[in-house]
């Protein structure tokens, strides 16, 4: 009914075709919006475009560039891989077998999505690093090293187990709204077991896991503070170290750019061939695993573990080593008031940009109007350390008297997050029937004033959770902090960076469990946005791609009603 009504057209919209008469005002606005968010990578691009093209095709062509790009590739093709290897085996567990305790398990292997990568890695390198946790325990008994985390193996291993739950709650949907009808109808057809999946489950399932294994291609590809911190050669860990040669950063970020564009080119065409299962009358059959299931409730036992209970326990231990007196003795408030503030003006600002665009989107259909949403979408499909790039000498050479300021750091943070906001408002905004705001119109209201008084009260619960989901993936975000944070300005995420980089690890304790419960408050806005057990990854972080997660965080995915990540 709310989406129905949502496509009512006002009675100054147009028909779609793109030719209507925009209100002023509210055009300049959108678009003023768009710009600034397109501003960053435009810049970019020209930069780019402005290398001498001999010097260029050089850069690109030199061995360095070469094996960047390998490593980019090697490490997102295994960490997809692996992922649905992973996550369609869970997903039928827990769906269509008698797994004991299926709610529980449902629970526990989506949870790894409420850790952040890099405090993943931040903990598996204290675990399993040289000198780390596991090596003391084993030192009494003659084991003087473990093979090493660091490189593509630990890389692999960190973004796999804070990443698999895009596959794994894709394909868990999938197939609980499947209707085991399907499959009766094809043994009746005299199909093997084997043929009736073949024929029947996969082409219900392929789709939902394509999707949810491109979500993962495009948060590690975005990621930024796991291989960092397990030092891999990737596209972010290059640019960032090498971003004060602007040439090469700029055309490594170009290329960076191209290949998140094209795996969301991929992704948008999967979420189109989605299979829809038939609607009500399905039957759900469990099927029995005999002494099997042990064997699966140990594996998913040793998965959770791995994945929760050991970045978990090192925190806390951290934790109490460092005691109220020692490193953790340390930690201020002003951290966290440091990261409340930036992110709740991140989160306002996001969330009055978002209005007239989506505004302008969704009453006045149009070729302008859909050019300024998407644009909005920008901040997404760019990696939040291109972001900081570009901004950093766009803010060096150009505006001097912003950079390294409050203003421009809360500028990235709505660049890179704002189509949260914008599709949590937009989505608001097709659910209030447009006859409530021409009837003020009749009764004599402007049109500024009849949107105030009617339309704004209505849309007001959705404009506050996409602001409420922009500052909780600020909160998170890593690279363009890291780039664009005034001197001395210290955030969370900045202390767990700065502990983990010095080698004090107690000094990560404090700052590493409140952004873990920052991530966990944001999966509870998803949720709740969400309906609970219907959750999307698509609508997820990932954004966040959060971040998500690359940032450290994250990437993120447009979002469809709010999005944010790991």
């Amino acid at each position: 009914m709310a989406i129905e009504a949502g496509t009512h057209a006002e009675p100054d919209a147009g028909d779609g075709s793109g030719d209507e008469k925009l209100p002023l005002g509210l055009t300049l606005l959108a678009g003023a919006v768009a710009a600034l968010v397109v501003l960053p990578l435009a810049w970019l691009v020209v930069t780019a475009a402005g290398i001498d093209p001999e010097s260029a095709l050089a850069t690109l062509l030199r061995p360095r560039t070469l094996q960047i790009v390998v490593n980019s590739v090697v490490m997102v093709t295994l960490v997809t891989v692996i992922s649905v290897v992973i996550a369609v085996p869970l997903a039928y567990l827990t769906t269509r077998t008698d797994l004991p305790f299926p709610r529980f398990w449902t629970v526990a292997v989506s949870m790894p999505l409420v850790i952040p990568s890099y405090i993943g890695a931040f903990a598996f390198v204290s675990a399993f690093g040289p000198n780390g946790e596991l090596q003391s325990l084993l030192a009494p008994v003659g084991v003087e090293s473990l093979p090493s985390v660091y490189g593509l193996e630990g890389t692999v291993l960190v973004i796999t187990l804070y990443t698999y739950p895009y596959v794994y709650l894709s394909a868990r949907a999938s197939l609980k709204t499947m209707d085991e009808r399907l499959i009766d109808a094809a043994r009746t057809l005299n199909h093997s077991p084997r043929e009736a999946f073949r024929r029947v489950v996969l082409p219900q399932v392929t789709p939902a896991v394509t999707a949810g294994s491109l979500l993962v291609a495009l948060y590690a590809l975005s990621d930024f503070g796991t291989p960092a911190i397990m030092r891999y050669d990737v596209f972010t860990r290059v640019i960032f170290v090498n971003r004060f040669e602007l040439d090469f950063a700029a055309l490594l970020s170009l290329q960076l750019v191209a290949a998140t564009l094209f795996i969301l080119a991929i992704e948008s065409r999967v979420r189109g061939r989605e299979v829809q299962s038939g609607g009500g009358g399905r039957r759900e059959v469990r099927h029995s695993l005999g002494w099997v299931k042990w064997l699966a409730t140990a594996a998913c036992g040793a998965l959770v573990t791995l994945a929760l209970v050991v970045p978990i326990g090192i925190l806390g231990l951290w934790l109490v080593r460092a005691g109220p007196t020692g490193d953790s003795g340390r930690f201020s408030i002003v951290y966290v008031l440091n990261s409340v503030g930036v992110s709740a003006a991140a989160a306002l600002v996001a969330a009055l940009a978002s209005i007239p665009v989506a505004y302008l989107a969704v009453r006045h259909r149009g070729r302008v109007a859909a050019v300024f949403e998407r644009a909005t979408y920008v901040g997404y499909a760019v990696p939040g350390v291109v972001i900081g790039l570009a901004l950093v000498f766009f803010g060096a050479r150009y505006t001097p008297a912003v950079y390294q300021t409050l203003p421009l750091l809360v500028f990235a943070y709505v660049v890179r997050f704002l189509p949260i906001a914008v599709g949590s408002t937009r989505a608001s905004l097709l659910g209030v029937d447009p006859d409530l705001q021409a009837a003020a119109r009749v009764l004599g209201r402007s049109a500024t004033g009849a949107f105030r008084s009617v339309t704004l009260p209505l849309v007001a619960p959705g404009i506050l959770a996409g602001a409420a989901l922009v500052f909780l993936t600020t909160m998170k975000e890593l690279p363009a902090t890291l780039m664009l944070r005034p001197t001395g300005f210290e955030t969370l995420v900045i202390r767990v960076w700065r502990a983990e980089s010095a080698g004090y690890v107690g000094a990560a304790a404090v700052p590493a469990l409140i952004l873990v419960l920052v991530s966990a408050l944001s999966m509870v806005v998803l949720l709740s946005q969400e309906g609970g057990d219907a959750v999307s990854p698509g609508a997820g972080e990932t954004g966040a791609r959060s971040d998500s997660q690359q940032t450290g965080d994250t990437a993120d995915t447009p979002p469809q009603s709010g999005e944010s990540g790991p």
